[in-house]
């Protein structure tokens, strides 16, 4: 399975950005996707996800109320609207894909993306 980024940028304080992930090849075998993200300094955290079927979510409470992650089957594509953006939120934002399930673990992400730049000013 291999997982490509996009959508990240610079922003202010209280914009909006949506990140998209688009997954390819053996899709059939992730059962959830999520979003993780890592600050400079940080160990990397965890988001949101999202069960590839059942469309279940799971947020952290830092981005709970602000975020939003959807996915589009057919497109084989996952979403994460991010509003009310804070410069806390200023971070990579890495896409992943699991085989178990939905997860606030990173250790259960099977496949990763490379990673999209987020950075919110003050």
């Amino acid at each position: 399975v291999q997982l490509q980024a996009s959508g990240g940028g610079l922003v202010q304080a209280g914009g909006s950005l949506r990140l998209s992930c688009a997954a390819s090849g053996r899709t059939r075998t992730i059962n959830a996707m999520g979003w993780f993200r890592q600050a400079p300094g940080k160990e990397r955290e965890f988001v949101a996800a999202i069960h590839w079927i059942i469309g279940r979510t799971l947020y952290a409470d830092s981005v709970k109320g602000r975020f939003t992650i959807s996915r589009d089957n057919a497109e084989n594509t996952v979403y994460l609207q991010m509003s009310s953006l804070k410069p806390e939120d200023t971070a990579v934002y890495y896409c992943a894909a699991s085989k178990v399930g939905v997860s606030t673990n990173r250790y259960d992400y099977d496949y990763w993306g490379q990673g999209t730049k987020v950075t919110v000013s003050s």
